[in-house]
């Protein structure tokens, strides 16, 4: 089950994954918004994050303008490591090495094609594990340490 949201700049690219998603037979839930009009970033943000940090959801897509606000926001909750991508190598290597469970999109940077192309690779790639495990295994530490 995959989680996914946008404020409203990333709306209209959200909706263009979900026909996606339909037509590949996904699963999803998605957590808004549902239109265009203003809504804050970190709302949205915050939702699907806590649906994959309690394991609603396997992993998530969030989507603003830029994708930045939405991985800071979701890389504030113990056990998320969200990454914004805007091509299909770096999605694959968010997985593959730093086993990302919430891709952020940025809609003023990516294309309709080239978002499905991300989102593809970013579903389609395992991590890998290995050396990239202990450093996450570190980076967990850190998380216990400084997040309360």
């Amino acid at each position: 089950m995959l989680a996914i949201g946008s404020d409203h700049g990333g709306y209209k690219l959200k909706e263009e994954i979900k026909k996606y998603f339909d037509e590949k037979g996904f699963k999803y839930k998605d957590f808004g918004s549902y239109s265009e009009e203003r809504v804050d970033y970190p709302i949205i943000a915050k939702e699907v994050s806590k649906a994959v940090q309690n394991k609603e959801c396997d992993r998530g897509i969030l989507i603003c303008r830029s994708g930045y606000g939405m991985a800071m926001v979701a890389n504030k909750f113990k056990g998320i490591r969200s990454a914004p991508c805007f091509c299909e190598e770096a999605a694959k290597f968010s997985r593959m090495h730093n086993n990302t469970n919430i891709l952020a999109l940025g809609a003023d940077y990516v294309t309709k094609g080239e978002a499905i192309a991300i989102v593809r690779m970013w579903i389609a790639t395992q991590f890998e594990g290995g050396r990239h495990k202990e450093r996450l295994d570190m980076v967990a530490e850190i998380e216990k340490e400084n997040m309360k």
